[in-house]
């Protein structure tokens, strides 16, 4: 029996740990039952991190953890499915192709940057959303050192001012000093179509992150969009042109494009719909979790969001229910009652929230540390030590808060 797996995300790592527990549970030989993780690198990318410096850094080594806990490593990119003969074409290094047959797949593609066809947004605009976009936009933040100092060189835009656009920005103005000198005077300016920024925070939070902001100096459009990019800069659907040199698209995200390969029903992100135990509907053999899933998280209407807290836990019942159903023994249905956001702001500290209604529990300093404490040690793998990263995947604890 084979168990693949498509992803090296979140939630593609805990798919992998939480099925290997599951077999080492069962007493299973890894001969019995073959787990495969199939991604270009074995390495885990932090994307959460990636709106800060150094983002080649910001990585993690796989391979070991995976060989420690008996994961076949399969190196290339998953380039189509066929769920009627369970099976993966694979592209591999210099462009071979192979064929890996499946029992059960679990599909853990993670999402991708939705990028409108906003005319100069391909041409001009950077992003944060994969390590490659990271740094290329490091790269061009130190190339602005050797640029004549202007309004347009020492001016951010980001356009998108929900979460990842909130911490690109109140980043930036740090960012920005320690490379054109402690004497820069950055220009950084949020634009968010909403008629406020963090649309989704709600009332709680909202009047902190607004606090901030200023603080910092970031500026804030509201109720306008981008209209188009150049070389100047971006004009503004008001009318108004922002002389600048870096324009950050941080607005929307959508499911891999491989998920729209399985014959089911998708939501409008491109989420695969899923039942409690994260199956696809009716395509058997096949489970999707993390960015590529639409699940409930309870039994309240609450759906699992795109967000590596969501992530991590969905992939350990993902892997863990791929797993049972091919030794024959019960599912344990997803549940993730518990949610908190932690929303960092760059040198005004964090905030930090719990509940679905996101009530204000840290502010500031406090709030920071919680962050640096998601962002350096709750999100990285487990030590690659078989107990130690098996005992760390049991579904029902992963992602406690």
């Amino acid at each position: 029996m084979r168990l693949v797996i498509i992803g090296s995300g979140f939630a593609g790592m805990y798919a992998a740990l939480s099925a290997a527990r599951l077999r080492d549970i069962q007493g299973v030989s890894p001969e019995a039952l073959e787990i495969a993780l199939v991604a270009p690198e074995p390495t885990l990318v932090v994307r959460p991190r990636l709106y800060e410096p150094k983002p080649e850094t910001l990585t993690a080594p796989l391979l070991d953890v995976l060989n420690a806990i008996d994961v076949d490593y399969v190196q290339g990119s998953a380039e189509t499915i066929d769920s009627k003969t369970r099976t993966v074409q694979i592209v591999a290094a210099k462009g071979a192709r192979k064929t890996l047959p499946y029992d059960r797949l679990i599909v853990a593609t993670g999402s991708r940057l939705f990028r409108p066809n906003i005319p100069g947004l391909a041409e001009h605009g950077f992003s944060v959303d994969q390590l490659d976009d990271a740094i290329a936009l490091d790269r061009h933040l130190h190339a602005l050192a050797h640029q004549r100092q202007s309004a347009a060189r020492d001016t951010v835009v980001v356009a998108g001012g929900g979460f990842t656009g909130i911490e690109v920005a109140t980043e930036m103005p740090s960012r920005l000093r320690a490379i054109l000198g402690k004497d820069a005077k950055p220009r950084v300016i949020i634009v968010e179509r909403n008629s406020a920024v963090a649309p989704d925070m709600g009332a709680s939070p909202r009047p902190v992150i607004e606090e901030s902001l200023r603080n910092l100096g970031v500026e804030t459009r509201v109720g306008v969009g981008v209209a188009s990019l150049d070389k100047s800069g971006v004009t503004l659907s008001s009318g108004e042109h922002i002389a600048s040199a870096t324009v950050i698209w941080a607005a929307g995200m959508r499911a891999a494009p491989l998920t729209a390969q399985i014959p089911a029903e998708r939501d409008n992100f491109g989420r695969l719909l899923v039942d409690r135990d994260l199956r696809v509907l009716s395509v058997p053999g096949v489970f999707a979790t993390g960015d590529a899933a639409r699940a409930a998280c309870d039994g309240i209407g609450n759906y699992a969001l795109m967000s590596c807290q969501h992530a991590l836990r969905m992939g350990a019942f993902a892997g863990n229910n791929a797993a049972a159903e091919l030794l024959g023994i019960p599912t344990k249905p997803y549940h993730q009652e518990a949610y908190a956001t932690c929303l960092d702001l760059g040198e005004a500290g964090a905030i930090f929230t719990l509940g679905w209604e996101r009530t204000l529990k840290l502010v500031g300093a406090e709030a920071k540390k919680t962050k640096q404490q998601i962002n350096t040690v709750w999100i990285y793998p487990p030590p690659a030590e078989r107990a130690a990263a098996l005992a760390a995947a049991d579904p029902e604890h992963v992602g406690e808060l």
